[in-house]
């Protein structure tokens, strides 16, 4: 049998030091919201692989459509010959975005849907630049990282970067940015960089993943759609790791007031585990590219599409979006009981089930708790929690369990966090 050991052993043997791994662990098997690992110790999985599991690892009716499509096809290349799931996805996706007459397509991964909502959005206004918010993350990829606002550890070596992309502040109450310092932010930008006339997009997430789940307000949204029609920008929602139902609707715009974006960015959770993302937007801003300018190989793999499928199903017919905001409800309240008796809880907050809680010393937001936020994840997994740590400072913990958790793993997680809050004395 091998052991976690040893699978570190022959990792780091064979791979190399920039493919991150969280913990030293190496799992065999999963089911909701548990794994196992391959010396067959139990873990609750709050950590969702990061916001990919919100129907659960291996449920049933993914695995069901995964198999049957399996045994049928796994590939043509649709830009080649077509398929019949991958325009079923498509057309609902189109029926769940706030988009009127939306049209959408398929690719692969998040980064690879980011970069191709700015090469549509340059195609449509034939302009170049792009702005992108301080905190926020949109990839790996080259444009990818250069959108995404946070150098270590996902910038730092990589560049130069693309040319034209801009950064502007992050609403964040917190830390001292209010709504109208962001917004001047912009507006600085204007005036000091960048001639708005030239800007194709301004990109954001609805609420940051990577950042630290600070919450873009309704009001700095509304006001953002109004700068970017004055201008004639497209706004781009960012709802890789946001969207299918993580913030308590299907996607977490729709808790913005009416705002409705010209492009929406998915992937993560929309495929249950395998690779699918979407780029989904205005009709007339989807059709700016020629034929043969969008695609991939890859793109809308007829596997991944089933699974695809499956997920929107499960949704459907399990009600999870209710699910999901009973889910939000408890693990706010039970994390706002925490802040109560753990002094070094500065802030919980999130919207729904998409909930962080951010650890300073002395609760002080000037004095982020890192090395507290390392020790209490690694002692978590210690104690078979899974737990993910994200953040600019990296001092915020986040909570991605499965929206299908049962209560009781839940409530077993959370006991398991509240315990080492009490060992650290935090």
């Amino acid at each position: 049998m091998s052991t976690n050991a040893d699978l570190m052993l022959r990792r780091n043997a064979a791979l190399p030091r920039g493919v991150g791994q969280a913990f030293p662990i190496f799992i065999e098997r999963a089911r909701n919201a548990e794994v196992w690992d391959v010396e067959g110790r139990r873990y609750i999985d709050f950590g969702g692989g990061i916001a990919v599991l919100n129907v659960g690892h291996n449920h049933p009716r993914v695995v069901a459509a995964v198999q049957e499509q399996a045994e049928k096809l796994a590939h043509t290349c649709f830009m080649v010959t077509a398929y019949e799931d991958y325009v079923t996805v498509c057309e609902r996706l189109n029926a769940l975005s706030t988009i009127p007459g939306a049209k959408s397509f398929l690719v692969s991964t998040g980064a690879e849907a980011v970069e191709n909502a700015v090469k549509i959005a340059r195609a449509y206004t034939k302009r170049p630049a792009v702005i992108a918010f301080g905190g926020g993350f949109h990839g790996r990829t080259l444009l990818g990282m250069g959108l995404t606002g946070k150098v270590a550890p996902y910038k730092a070596g990589f560049g130069p970067f693309p040319g034209g992309l801009y950064h502007a502040a992050y609403p964040c109450p917190l830390h001292g940015v209010s709504i109208d310092d962001a917004l001047a932010s912009v507006e600085k930008l204007f005036k000091y960089d960048v001639d708005p006339q030239t800007v194709a997009a301004i990109i954001l997430e609805p609420v940051q993943g990577e950042g630290g789940f600070y919450i873009a307000p309704p009001a700095f949204l509304q006001k953002l759609r109004a700068l970017c029609d004055a201008h004639g920008i497209l706004l781009i929602v960012d709802e890789i790791q946001t969207g299918a139902g993580r913030t308590g609707t299907w996607l977490a715009i729709e808790q913005s007031g009416g705002v409705v974006p010209d492009l929406i960015t998915m992937a993560k959770s929309i495929g249950g585990g395998y690779p699918v993302a979407a780029v989904i937007g205005r009709p007339e801003v989807m059709d700016a590219p020629n034929p043969g300018g969008l695609g991939g190989t890859y793109a809308g793999n007829p596997v991944a599409c089933a699974a695809a499928r499956a997920v929107l199903d499960v949704f459907a017919d399990e009600h999870l979006l209710d699910r999901a905001r009973q889910l939000g409800e408890h693990l706010r309240a039970r994390l706002e009981a925490l802040k109560t008796r753990f002094a070094s809880i500065a802030e919980v907050r999130g919207l729904g089930p998409m909930v962080a809680f951010e650890l300073c010393t002395d609760a002080d937001p000037a004095r982020p708790a890192a090395e507290l936020t390392k020790a209490l994840t690694a002692l978590a997994a210690e104690r078979g929690l899974i737990l993910l740590a994200c953040g600019v400072y990296g001092n915020v913990i986040r909570i991605l369990v499965p929206l299908t958790a049962e209560p009781a793993i839940v409530d077993e997680g959370l006991d398991i966090l509240a315990g080492c809050l009490e060992t650290l004395g935090a």
